[in-house]
């Protein structure tokens, strides 16, 4: 099992960034599949960027060129990037990890974007 912590979440204008982490209880070099998710309220819960134990990553179409996604397996944490963030986007975002064929989430970090 792993337990997945995020962090970085909080109030920010339009415009603006903010760095998301998950941290995980353990090592996530075994982890070959970590990704970003986002839920805003009423709507369901979408795939936002997805990075693999090689560096591959995949990223939404909404976010590409303004978001990234990465990984550092020495610190067992995961990063989201966010750059000129829009009003929209304001969601709970939660991290996302694949190991041994079982899909572990966290509990969420809230992101809210201000015009």
């Amino acid at each position: 099992q792993v337990q997945l912590v995020e962090s970085g979440g909080g109030l920010v204008q339009a415009g603006g960034s903010l760095r998301l982490s998950c941290a995980a209880s353990r090592s996530i070099v075994i982890i070959n599949y970590m990704s970003w998710y986002r839920q805003a309220p009423g709507n369901p819960r979408v795939l936002v960027a997805s990075v693999t134990s090689d560096d591959s990553t995949n990223y939404a179409d909404s976010v590409k060129g303004r978001f990234t996604i990465s990984r550092d397996n020495a610190k067992n944490t995961m990063y989201l990037q966010l750059n000129s963030l829009k009003p929209e986007e304001t969601s709970v975002y939660y991290c996302h990890a694949i190991m041994y064929d079982r899909g572990y989430w966290g509990q969420g970090t809230q992101v809210t974007v201000t015009s």
